[in-house]
């Protein structure tokens, strides 16, 4: 069994083998940007433009992943680095395509990229009132570290500031054929 992912990951989500139904997860391209698009309308109530996405692709302390079935997008990932830190910016999943693990899939690979470069930890914010996605962050390790008042409008929610400490984590990938 090939286990992929940093050890906490296995422990808490158990291993993920090869020829495991999960979705092919890759870089962002431009060409993606439509479904993109989409996804972030039918998933955040102010949602990030394409325009934005196009500029973040940009950047070389970014990392933009889609999670792709069936030769479209069901989901993406975007994480950015400073220094030895890096911030989950956003993670959303198509609609029609929620609970299917493509949300832990995603974030397993985005942490993968984060400790290859070199984060020591990674921050997020979330909405106080997304116990799906607080459940995905906290069963990942993520622990709540403080809040950001009226942080989200359309509605107007408190932002809870997590956080997950990578330096004691270390990547898991075997060689084929060992």
């Amino acid at each position: 069994m090939r286990q992929l992912g940093p050890r906490w990951f296995a422990r808490t989500h158990g291993p993920v083998e090869e020829g495991a139904k999960s979705p092919a997860v890759r870089r962002m391209r431009r060409q993606d940007l439509r479904e993109v698009a989409e996804i972030e309308r039918r998933s955040y109530s102010l949602p990030w433009s394409a325009f934005t996405f196009r500029s973040l692709l940009r950047r070389s302390n970014t990392v933009l992943l889609v999670a792709e079935e069936n030769k479209g997008v069901a989901g993406y990932a975007a994480l950015w680095l400073a220094a030895d830190e890096a911030e989950l910016g956003n993670l959303a999943v198509r609609p029609g395509r929620r609970g299917r693990g493509i949300g832990r899939t995603l974030l397993r690979h985005v942490l993968e990229e984060a400790v290859q470069r070199g984060a020591q930890a990674v921050f997020l914010e979330v909405r106080e009132s997304n116990a799906v996605a607080r459940r995905l962050y906290e069963a990942s390790g993520f622990r709540i570290v403080g809040s950001r008042p009226d942080y989200y409008a359309s509605p107007r929610e408190d932002a809870l500031v997590m956080r997950l400490s990578l330096d004691r984590l270390s990547l898991t990938v075997s060689q084929p054929g060992r």
